[in-house]
């Protein structure tokens, strides 16, 4: 099993670059679907992040009680209200329609854990036809029926979800580490990102790794950052596991970025601001 090394070459060879007749959409809509009354933070932080990676269209679908919060942020977000404080089972003919108008979805973040949501969220994945990011709550629901993933879906969990999705504790010495990765996405035809000190991202028997990133992005929020580059990338044209690696490499030297300035007290939109020189290194 050979690990490859995510690098800058990497990231400039795999980038979409833009036709000089391009029209708005052509790089990307990502749809978010997340957020709840308790959390209103995550999918903005997602969607900001999808945007500074270079996508065209970056919308949310959220409850009516989150959706004024998210749209506060910046007016660069489109908003679709759902009903109530958590998303439910009445959402689900608006949310298959919504998909249907998207290049990518990105789905989990956010979003809580309540029954009626995990139930949305499951009727969901059986109908889209569309590529799909698995993150945050949306993880741990799909671990109910992993039946569902498909070849071209990114999963993006960290230690303790991967451990819930597989049954298996992941290990710290890199070549197991990814073994379980590789294993894991052979199984159930999709690529994974697991997220770490040292990120190992695979496709059936393909694997990167990833450096990039520092302590300091243990900070509530940058799992909601790189899972909105990754949506951009993927969204944009890349394949998943592409995608998926570049997304981790942009994320932490982002975040490297971010940390020579600020060190401790890094917060996930200091990543996010970080993003644009990261991005034009790579397209210049």
């Amino acid at each position: 099993m050979k690990l490859r090394t995510v690098t800058m070459d990497f990231l400039k060879k795999t980038y979409p670059r833009r036709e000089k007749w391009s029209h708005k959409g052509d790089s990307g809509r990502v749809l978010i679907i997340g957020g709840s009354r308790r959390y209103r933070g995550a999918p903005a932080l997602c969607g900001l992040a999808a945007l500074r990676s270079g996508c065209d269209i970056a919308t949310i679908a959220a409850p009516e009680s989150a959706v004024d919060v998210i749209s506060s942020f910046s007016p660069n977000l489109i908003t679709e209200p759902l009903v109530g404080d958590y998303i439910n089972i009445g959402d689900l003919e608006k949310l298959i329609s919504l998909s249907k108008k998207f290049d990518v979805i990105l789905i989990g973040n956010g979003m809580g854990r309540m029954v009626g949501s995990r139930d949305t969220v499951l009727e969901l994945l059986s109908a889209v036809r569309k590529p799909c990011i698995i993150d945050a709550d949306a993880l741990h629901m799909v671990s109910e029926n992993k039946k569902l993933l498909r070849p071209g879906w990114i999963l993006t969990p960290h230690e303790y979800e991967f451990q819930n999705l597989s049954g298996v504790k992941v290990p710290r010495q890199l070549e197991k580490r990814a073994g379980e990765v590789v294993k894991f996405s052979k199984s159930y035809r999709s690529t994974v990102l697991l997220k770490g000190h040292i990120d190992v991202i695979a496709e059936s028997g393909k694997v990167f790794i990833n450096s990039t990133g520092n302590p300091y992005m243990t900070v509530g929020g940058t799992g909601d950052v790189l899972a909105g580059i990754c949506a951009a990338f993927l969204g944009g044209g890349m394949t998943s596991l592409n995608a998926a690696a570049a997304a981790a490499f942009v994320s932490g030297a982002a975040g490297d970025l971010a940390a020579k300035d600020i060190g401790p007290g890094l917060m996930a939109t200091d990543v996010i601001e970080k993003i644009p020189a990261v991005m034009k290194e790579a397209v210049l």
